[in-house]
Formats: structure tokens, sequence, C-alpha cells
């Protein structure tokens, strides 16, 4: 008897003992996640191709999109005195699939975990990476400064609405680079819309209601769940600002053979920067074509 009393109390013992380790090991876990998050860009898929993309319409006024531009399920983009360089895709299956990808993202980066909560219009401070969260809305203005710290891979994640609502507004409002900050590496994760005007932006957008932009210049994607609406902006996509290592776009065929313009894999061999190996012929590798550069 006194045996069996002993070796129950030394399982109770032992349960006790595991479960303060599986607490230890779920903090131990946790917190390097949180840390990787503000370290780690938001993976964007098809919808990283776009400049603008937008779940209902775009309208374009006065304004120029330098970039592709997308609108699903809907499929209006209307165009007064707009230039758009890019490539239009208006609810076909290319729009589709971004939309499809920037709804994962969305979800996924509302998941973030907030270094730390953020009050006030940001104007004056300077901010070294992070994710950086407001619990509603967000009124912004004056200039804010994001310093890399000499990495050009730092990455800035802005969550507005943690709550569960929240509009990003901002005003005459100006984002800095500092030390290697790259536009590319920032993003605005609104949990309704997002209205810009006179502003000097910087980053990717993911808002969950619209996106207006009136005036002033947006270095970086607008994506949206709701329409797109740019009246005398200029909309550019932060890639053409010469950040070479913005992640590279999903498109690698990784097969045998070939792969689309630019993303030739494996033992690649074009004949120049502005030809693909899959147009000048060779015999095929393993991964990739091998002796393609005769010229045609």
């Amino acid at each position: 008897m006194k045996n069996f009393v002993r070796s129950t109390m030394t399982c109770k013992q032992l349960t006790a003992k595991l479960a303060v380790v599986s607490l230890f090991a779920a903090l131990f876990v946790a917190a390097p996640f949180q840390a990787a998050m503000a370290q780690t860009v938001p993976y964007l898929g098809a919808a990283e191709d776009f400049n603008i993309l937008a779940g209902t319409a775009v309208t374009c006024t006065n304004s120029t999109i330098l970039g592709d531009v997308g609108v699903y399920p809907g499929t209006a983009v209307t165009q007064t005195d707009c230039t758009i360089t890019g490539t239009v895709h208006a609810g076909d299956t290319v729009a589709e699939n971004a939309q499809l990808d920037f709804d994962t993202a969305y979800t996924n980066v509302g998941y973030a975990l907030c270094d730390s909560t953020l009050t006030g219009t940001l104007d004056g401070l300077t901010l070294t990476p992070g994710v950086y969260c407001f619990d509603a809305a967000a009124t912004l203005t004056g200039v804010l400064t994001l310093d890399g710290q000499g990495d050009p891979n730092a990455v800035w994640i802005f969550k507005i609405g943690t709550l569960g609502t929240g509009a990003l507004t901002a005003t005459n409002f100006s984002v800095v680079m500092a030390n290697d900050a790259t536009p590319c590496n920032v993003y605005w994760w609104v949990a309704e819309a997002a209205t810009l005007t006179t502003s000097s932006f910087q980053g990717t957008v993911l808002a969950g209601a619209a996106i207006t932009v009136t005036g002033g210049v947006f270095n970086g994607d607008a994506l949206a769940k709701a329409a797109v609406t740019l009246t005398g902006a200029t909309m550019t996509d932060c890639v053409q600002q010469g950040k070479p290592d913005k992640p590279a776009k999903s498109k690698c065929n990784q097969g045998v053979g070939n792969g689309p313009e630019g993303c030739d894999p494996g033992n690649s061999n074009q004949g120049n920067a502005m030809r693909s190996n899959d147009e000048l012929g060779g015999t095929p590798g393993d991964p990739g074509r091998k002796g393609g550069n005769s010229s045609k």
C-alpha cells in the first residue's frame, strides 16, 4: 500500500514537471517567432507582380501607374488621363490567382505578433525594424523615418486595427528610408480602408477594404479587397527603385528544360540578358538547358 501511494505521488510530480517544461517550450518557440516575423518579408505569391490589385474596381484619373494593374472578381478599370506602363488584368485568371494569393497573405500578416503598440501621428519618429501595431485607426502626418541600421533586408510591418476595426488615414505624410532601408521591405496591413492624401508614401499596403490615393507619390504596391482609386497621383512599383534583392516572384518552372523570361533555373546558359535560353535552342539539362547560346 505504501509503495502504491509513493508511485501515485511520483506520477503526479512527473505530470507537474512535464507541464512546466511544456510551458517553457511554448514560450521559447513563440518568442523567436515574433522576432522572425519582424525580419521576414511576407510572401505575397502572384500578388507580388502587381503595382495595383483590387477586388472590385480600379479608377485612375490624371495619374501614372508604373506597373501592372489587376482586378478580381470585379472587372472595371476606368482610365481618365491615366498612364499605365504595365499590363492590365481585368477579371482574368491572372488577376484571380493574384487575388487569391493576396487573400492568403492578408490573413497571414494579420497573425504577425506585435513588437510594440503605437499611438499618435508618427511625426518625428525614427523606427528600427519590427512589427508595429495600432489597436484601432491610425491618422498619420508629418515625417516618419525608417532606419535600416545598415541592413538592406530589414523589414517593417505596420498593422492598423489589430482589435478588429481601424482605417489608415495619411495626410501630408512622408516616409523616409534611411541607412539601407528599402520600400520593398515595408508593409502596411489595414483592417479597413486606407486613404493617402498628398503624401510621399513607401511600402506595400494590404487593405481589408478600399485604397484611395489623392496627390503625392506612392512608392510601393496597393493591394485591396475592395476598390483602388487614384487621383492626381503617381504609383511606382518599389522594385523599380533599385532594390535588387526583392523576393523572387514565384513564376519559375523548376522542371527539366525551361522557365519564363528572366527566370531560367538550373544550368541556364542564355545568350544575353534580354532573351531566355528557351528561345535560343540548346539541349535539355537537369534542370535547365545547356548549350543554348547560338544566335538565331
